[in-house]
């Protein structure tokens, strides 16, 4: 297969990995919303409230099967343009809420997947630029860039949850350790020696399930899931570059590259704090989200 056929295949794939990853979302919101008060600090429990609601292991299936295609397109692609081309799950996630959720979007929500959606479409621009694999990326930078996300996460839930509000906030730390997550897996990927990553890998991901889970029952499905889907792409095409040592193109495609993951940043920023969200700083507890499906 020639390297433009796989770029191609990649981002076919990227795609459909959003369409799942994102509808899972929306189902575990429906199903996480109407459940007793999750804890990280009681995580059996938390894990046994979540496996007896069908409807959330449903989209937790769907979560899983978006993942799994997820690692396949990484295998194929640069980290960074996969994680840019998953970005635009924001669209397929606001879609979803606004047709299957019967929830109307507010101003604040369009323009934050406005803006997110002009980011894929400027990574498409930039794709004629070319997308050169990196290094496999120094083990130390990967475990710190782990740990370092794992104590950001864990002050997002606490004194951030006063900035960005209950949903934004642990939305926010689900963002980060899913971003971890994606950062380890690059390097699992390659196989060998690096295996050795898989648990740091999986309770990434696992913490982040369960934080993003508790988010859901705080805020609304766009808000929480889309600013952790868009943290979740933008922080590792960071990674990409500084870690994995993946190059830019130059010139304008370049140039354009670096505004797609800016448009990805200040898409989150605008779905951070949802002034209308009635529910982001209440107390988390059994409630019935207008988004659910």
């Amino acid at each position: 297969m020639s390297a433009d056929a796989q770029l191609a295949l990649a981002l076919v794939i990227t795609i459909a990995s959003a369409c799942l990853l994102n509808w899972g979302y929306l189902v575990e919101h429906g199903a996480a919303s109407t459940l007793p008060p999750l804890s990280v600090k009681r995580p059996i429990a938390a894990v046994r409230l979540l496996l007896a609601s069908r409807r959330w292991v449903l989209g937790f299936a769907a979560e899983v099967g978006g993942w799994s295609l997820y690692v396949l397109a990484l295998a194929l692609a640069p980290l960074a343009l996969v994680q840019a081309a998953s970005a635009g799950g924001i669209g397929v996630l606001a879609f979803l809420v606004s047709r299957l959720g019967n929830a109307r979007l507010h101003r604040r929500e369009r323009l934050g997947v406005a803006i997110a959606i002009s980011g894929l479409a400027l990574l498409g621009a930039s794709l004629g630029g070319g997308a050169e694999h990196g290094s496999s990326g120094d083990w130390v930078a990967v475990l710190a860039w782990v740990g370092g996300s794992f104590v950001v996460a864990a002050l997002a839930v606490q004194p951030g949850a006063r900035v960005l509000g209950g949903g934004a906030s642990f939305g926010f730390a689900a963002g980060i350790l899913f971003a971890a997550g994606d950062v380890a897996t690059k390097s699992v990927v390659e196989g060998g020696a690096r295996i050795a990553l898989a648990p740091l890998m999986l309770a990434a991901y696992g913490i982040g399930t369960l934080v993003l889970q508790m988010g859901f029952q705080r805020g609304g499905a766009l808000t929480t899931a889309g600013l952790a889907t868009m943290l979740t792409n933008a922080v590792p095409i960071a990674a990409g570059m500084s870690i994995y040592h993946e190059p830019l193109p130059g010139g304008v495609a370049g140039g354009a590259r670096i505004l797609a993951f800016a448009c990805v940043v200040v898409g989150a920023v605008v779905l951070s704090r949802d002034e209308h969200e009635d529910i982001a700083t209440a107390a988390p507890g059994p409630h019935i989200a207008s988004a659910a499906p």
